[in-house]
């Protein structure tokens, strides 16, 4: 299993940019997406992450937005709710651009994602993410046991 927190994400916007190519329009990762996933690259290795995990997991993301500066005041007229008027990336554009960044680094490819989830979580301090990985074993082959108990002369 994988643990550590990496800086917030960028916007999806700000990730990807076109590229006209002989008559083409190619999407590729922007400065800023490189820079990024250079980040990510080197805390993961501080975190001795030394080859990505492969085959199936299982990927959970904690996203923090920046508490304001004005929190107390917000948390005094809006109680308990007084986060939801805060700036934060939706899960969906986060999730995009961190299998994007750990790719090749902590898993082999967005696509052995087998399940993930996310919670957005309250303001507390900077901008972050924490970032769990587990590897999942792959489920045994119920088919082929299936299959055996079939009489082939029966079908």
């Amino acid at each position: 299993m994988i643990r550590v927190t990496l800086p917030y994400p960028l916007s999806a916007n700000k990730y990807w940019r076109p590229v006209p190519i002989n008559g083409h329009v190619t999407i590729v990762p922007t400065k800023e997406a490189k820079e990024y996933k250079r980040e990510v690259g080197w805390i993961l290795r501080a975190a001795r992450v030394m080859a990505p995990i492969e085959g199936r997991v299982h990927v959970h993301i904690d996203l923090y937005p920046k508490r304001p500066q004005d929190w107390q005041t917000r948390m005094r007229k809006l109680g308990e709710n007084w986060d939801d008027g805060v700036q934060c990336l939706d899960i969906d554009n986060a999730r995009k651009v961190l299998y994007d960044a750990l790719k090749g680094i902590a898993i082999v490819d967005d696509k052995w994602i087998w399940s993930d989830s996310a919670d957005r979580k309250e303001p507390d301090g900077e901008a972050r993410v924490v970032l769990t990985i587990t590897p999942l074993s792959a489920p045994k082959i119920v088919q082929a046991e299936l299959a055996l108990a079939v009489d082939p002369l029966e079908v």
